[in-house]
């Protein structure tokens, strides 16, 4: 059968890909699929004007993930041979996808310990924060017009929540401490009797702080409130039970763990009952929560991705903490002036947010063209504008300009670390030099107590 030739020749290519590296990784399936443009040199990759030899090093691991191989073995059967839509219930097509379906659902169930019939999928975590946030105001609109929130949470969040407001609803937007948690007493007084959610972001994308999940979804279950949590830097990261954190909704992502883009689900509880309003018409899939064909390669891959966290989260959370201490301390031992931005006690440990003093992000970021990393979320980075998530933890403007975060993932390596410390320290140390600010506080001058003429 000509299908089934071609999965084992994949098979073969992809054994032939194994890697122990993120830049191993992509360069593989780059030389494989689509070569980038080169240049004269064939070292030499060319792109957008940048010119550097190789690939970079892979350190942005909370914009995406690299799609762990055992996933892609998982998905590869339901592009190839197993193809049927999941919806069509008079063929054996259509029965093993559904099969397949009902296996993810289960996969992603286990890990957050939820009840599959819980899990609803969609195309992501935004569309999931979407539902969640309009859905169940919509759905409660006549007795429910208050929503509380902290300003630290995703754009998708933040701009559902502007998008109620505009139909009448009222928001609270709370303030976090300088470490970027949410104060629990004021979460606690914002609580009115009209509020129809409280919605509070697991980890931060920006920052990699995790806030009190518990102490939040008790305070939310003793006002009779639905707590709904942004988990997609969460799932698989750090353990959660949906039960023992008292959370109502919850929004997860594919391609954060590992597996496929385009692909996401909703946690809805079902005991005691949360009713959303659906945002989107169509033919009733996924018990009319959200329409659409579900894409069964896609839902696979993410419940394949779900498994292999759950058996591996432990040992990838510690091997990341020593990566990311080996990261820090190799840059604080080459640079003064560095700053961790949010909580160090309270945060995970694959989101290292760093500010360097007297140097400019932007100028940072073009410097370390060796390193893909970025200075904040990936939904953003285009922007110039300091990070409102920094602003909101009180760092001074200038401070917020300098900021890189650095994302440690499954498959970066020591090496890897070692080269962005090196590659960072160089970069610094550069843009310092050419810097009159850094030469007036090397010299004992206090720069904030100068009063400078304006022209």
């Amino acid at each position: 059968m000509a299908s089934a030739k071609h999965l084992s020749l994949l098979r073969r290519s992809l054994a032939a890909r194994r890697f122990l590296s993120t830049a191993t990784a992509t360069a593989a399936v780059a030389v494989v699929d689509h070569p980038p443009p080169m240049s004269a040199e064939d070292d030499v990759i060319s792109m957008k004007g940048v010119r550097i030899s190789g690939r970079p090093l892979y350190l942005d691991m909370q914009a995406t993930s690299p799609v762990d191989p055992r996933v892609l073995d998982a998905m590869l059967p339901f592009y190839l041979s197993r193809y049927g839509n999941p919806h069509s219930r008079t063929h054996f097509y259509g029965w093993e996808s559904d099969a397949a379906v009902e296996t993810a659902r289960a996969q992603i169930a286990a890990l957050v310990g939820a009840n599959p019939k819980e899990i609803f999928f969609t195309s992501g975590a935004t569309e999931s924060n979407n539902i969640s946030v309009k859905g169940v105001m919509h759905f409660y609109r006549d007795k429910k017009r208050h929503v509380v929130t902290t300003q630290t949470e995703h754009k998708c969040v933040l701009d559902s929540c502007r998008y109620i407001q505009q139909e009448g609803f009222e928001v609270t937007y709370l303030p976090v401490r300088p470490d970027g948690l949410v104060d629990l007493e004021r979460l606690a007084a914002s609580i009115r009797p009209d509020t129809g959610l409280v919605s509070v972001m697991a980890v931060n994308n920006e920052i990699g702080v995790v806030q009190p999940l518990e102490e939040i979804g008790r305070i939310c279950k003793e006002r009779g409130v639905p707590f709904h949590t942004d988990a997609a830097q969460a799932l698989g990261k750090i353990p959660i039970d949906v039960e023992k954190m008292g959370i109502g909704l919850m929004s997860l992502s594919g391609h954060k763990i590992y597996g496929p883009k385009g692909v996401g689900a909703l946690y809805l509880r079902r005991r005691p009952r949360i009713r959303v309003e659906p945002q989107m018409s169509g033919g009733g899939q996924e018990r009319g929560i959200r329409s659409g064909t579900v894409p069964t390669p896609l839902v696979v891959g993410m419940g394949a991705a779900c498994e292999i966290a759950m058996k591996e989260m432990e040992y990838d959370g510690r091997r990341i903490a020593a990566l990311q201490e080996r990261l820090l301390n190799g840059i604080r031992s080459r640079l003064d002036g560095v700053v961790i931005n949010g909580s160090v006690e309270h945060r995970y440990p694959g989101n290292l947010n760093l500010s360097f003093a007297y140097v400019e992000g932007e100028s940072l970021l073009m410097g370390l063209k060796e390193v893909a990393v970025s200075s904040g979320s990936a939904c953003t980075s285009a922007s110039l504008e300091p990070s409102y998530v920094l602003r909101a933890l009180g760092v001074d403007e200038d401070m917020a300009h300098t900021s890189i975060r650095f994302g440690i993932g499954r498959f970066t390596t020591e090496a890897e670390i070692d080269r962005a410390i090196e590659l960072t320290a160089k970069q610094v140390e550069k843009l310092r030099e050419m810097s009159p600010l850094y030469e007036m506080v090397k010299e004992g001058i206090d720069i904030k107590s100068i009063q400078w003429a304006q022209h």
